[in-house]
């Protein structure tokens, strides 16, 4: 199988390019994905490629590039909306919610809404408060989407195939900080990661992390570097997440450090906290412990002390090793 080296703007161009290439039905639509590419260049050339009826240029209307994503999902197309920016679908927030999410239960299955919803989220990029948010929690909260947020190119384009194949409507998160930052070897055939799967990308007995996204390189250059025992499991689908890995992985360690970049409060890592206190408490040896972004609006020149990073990580790890 021939591959290439890629980073995840790379990958993620090539399977849309690939995908659209033997589907038809596949429509991306958004503010400046044609001509320019998007902002972050990710759908650069698609437009030259497979002209202006299949990568529509929109106004910058996010209600209506959902509205009308929605609309061509339920006429046979696969729609691939993208939200220039996370922080601005929020003015799209009941199409998502209230119809995608809802349409297949409301209809009794005899309606589906097989869209995928791409869009770059996170910090990283020194985008302060309008242009670094993570609101994953928002969307997992809300039956009927599924949530997805890659950690390097590989996984992103596994995942975008699995996606696409979905009769359901799927957010495509999209860790701005990783587009260039990281490369991986990625087959040029078509393969697909299943989703609702995690992924151990390192093995230990001491202690568990459990992340995603943007804080799988942070987390394990942190692992690495300082030889902790550990097991880091990149949850890959953030919901429906897997419960499974992570359970058998505490049961085995005792501890649990959950890490993102998102706000603590009523985020993923309490969502997962409560799982293990309800489904692991006889084997916890530790109190579970969250690394997260503090509950601020995200700053402009303070990155580096929202976002967790290796200091804040190893602080963790301190305490959770004093539970012996």
């Amino acid at each position: 199988m021939s591959s290439k080296q890629l980073n995840m703007v790379q990958a993620i161009n090539s399977t849309l390019d690939l995908l659209m290439a033997e589907n038809d039905s596949i429509i991306l639509l958004g503010e400046d994905i044609g001509k320019d590419g998007g902002v972050f260049r990710v759908t650069e050339g698609l437009q030259a490629k497979f002209g202006s009826e299949r990568v529509m240029d929109t106004p910058l209307v996010e209600l209506g590039i959902v509205g009308m994503a929605i609309g061509m999902a339920l006429s046979g197309l696969r729609p691939v909306p993208e939200i220039q920016f996370q922080d601005f679908i929020y003015t799209a927030f009941d199409q998502l919610v209230n119809q995608a999410a809802k349409m297949r239960y409301r209809s009794g299955g005899e309606y589906h809404v097989p869209m995928v919803l791409r869009t770059p989220y996170g910090g990283g990029i020194r985008g302060g408060l309008y242009h670094s948010q993570s609101g994953e929690a928002y969307f997992a909260h809300t039956a009927g989407l599924t949530v997805l947020s890659p950690s390097n190119p590989y996984d992103a384009k596994g995942l975008l195939i699995s996606a696409m194949k979905y009769n359901d409507p799927v957010m495509f998160l999209e860790p701005k900080r990783l587009y260039r930052s990281i490369k991986s070897e990625v087959p040029d055939e078509k393969y697909s990661i299943p989703i609702g799967k995690a992924s151990m990308v390192h093995e230990g007995n001491d202690m568990t992390f459990i992340t995603y996204g943007s804080m799988v390189p942070t987390v394990m250059n942190t692992v690495t570097k300082h030889s902790i025992d550990a097991d880091v499991i990149d949850l890959r689908t953030i919901m429906p997440y897997d419960g499974e890995t992570i359970l058998n992985s505490v049961k085995k360690t005792g501890k649990a450090i959950i890490v993102h970049e998102a706000p603590r409060t009523l985020g993923m890592g309490a969502e997962i906290s409560a799982f293990l206190s309800e489904r692991a408490v006889e084997y916890l040896s530790a109190p579970i412990l969250r690394v997260c972004g503090p509950d601020i609006p995200f700053p402009y020149r303070l990155e580096e002390y929202y976002l967790p990073n290796e200091e804040r990580i190893l602080k963790a790890i301190n305490r959770i090793q004093e539970f012996r």
